[in-house]
């Protein structure tokens, strides 16, 4: 069956063109020209990635973004847009977006980037195990889930692989670089604001004192490294 790609954009010429060399490099589309639509197709269908404009009508791309991660729609997104600055990079990924082109875009770019986030999310599922114990948490990579002592815990999509690395290099000193390559494969020139804040998330939902975090440690001038709590 072929994997099916959600196409999120009001400019016409830009979904014609989309659709042409999505469909050539062998996957099914779908089409959306506004936010809203585009949840409502989101939550409706299933799509195996979702390539979404910033610039939308109705509810911008960063809304929909926020939305469909708020809702654990969980689904893979290329964000595309016409401004190239870095803030809006940065806030696209924190809100669960995979990856980020800027136009004027190549298609080639475009489908290899595809292809990329759907080889992860494969290799991802591929090597997961049944369940992972670090402390009271019990994370079930195959589900996407985190227990506290029996007790479910909401996290984003991003939230969750980072815990998931994190724990499957138990012990490990990993460098913000490191940790932006391997959950994000993205490189901001050495920004890696994106991982101290995520970070931050991680701790709010984990860590019974923030303050004291006993899960994820920071090695100053190094990284993170999560251990058994003490």
């Amino acid at each position: 069956m072929k994997k099916r790609v959600l196409i999120i954009d009001d400019e016409p010429s830009i979904i014609t063109l989309l659709t042409f060399n999505v469909e050539q490099a062998g996957f099914a589309t779908d089409v959306a020209y506004d936010g809203i639509t585009a949840i409502q197709k989101a939550k409706s269908g299933h799509y195996d990635l979702i390539i979404l404009d910033l610039m939308l009508p109705e509810m911008d791309g960063m809304d929909v973004c926020r939305y469909l991660r708020n809702n654990q729609i969980d689904t893979p997104i290329l964000m595309l847009t016409a401004r190239d600055e870095e803030t809006d990079k940065i806030l696209g990924l924190e809100l669960g977006a995979d990856d980020y082109l800027t136009k004027p875009f190549s298609t080639k770019e475009v489908i290899a980037r595809v292809k990329a986030i759907l080889r992860r999310m494969e290799k991802s599922w591929s090597e997961s195990t049944k369940f992972m114990v670090v402390g009271n948490l019990t994370i079930y990579p195959d589900r996407y889930e985190v227990k506290r002592n029996e007790r479910p815990l909401a996290f984003t999509r991003k939230e969750f692989e980072l815990l998931y690395y994190l724990a499957s290099h138990k012990g490990e000193v990993l460098s913000r670089e490191k940790l932006l390559r391997a959950v994000w494969n993205y490189d901001f020139a050495g920004d890696t604001r994106i991982v101290d804040v995520h970070i931050s998330h991680l701790r709010e939902k984990i860590e019974p004192d923030t303050k004291k975090p006993m899960y994820i440690k920071t090695i100053r001038g190094l990284g993170y490294k999560l251990e058994e709590p003490t």
